[in-house]
């Protein structure tokens, strides 16, 4: 995808998640934390700031994996999902950062079918 295809995809995924969880348009954060939420598998709860840190590392691990830069190692003793990163990420711009992000995003969810 091209950078306005993302941004196009992007504002329509924003849109679909803000209608189904009645909220305002979510940023990046707030998708990474939706992602880590569903990586982890336990559902909806309450959450330490920590615990939200953790959840957006995960979702990160999630999704850079899909270039091939992480890998799942496992579940430790809580259920909590562990990554490995298998090679270097590039360093990319910001703005490639914020691209190659929004992109992932939008594949994440094509692939839950929610978009």
């Amino acid at each position: 995808m091209n950078a306005s295809e993302v941004n196009k995809k992007w504002v329509v995924l924003q849109h679909e998640i803000a209608e189904s969880f009645d909220m305002e348009l979510p940023d990046l954060k707030v998708f990474l934390f939706l992602i880590g939420v569903q990586e982890l598998g336990k559902g909806p709860q309450k959450f330490s700031k920590r615990e939200k840190e953790e959840l957006m590392h995960i979702a990160n691990c999630r999704l850079f994996s899909a270039m091939g830069f992480y890998e799942l190692r496992g579940l430790d003793e809580e259920g909590w999902p562990h990554w490995e990163l298998i090679k270097p990420i590039p360093n990319y711009t910001l703005l490639e950062q914020e691209l190659i992000i929004k992109s992932l995003i939008i594949d994440y969810f094509q692939d839950l079918k929610v978009i």
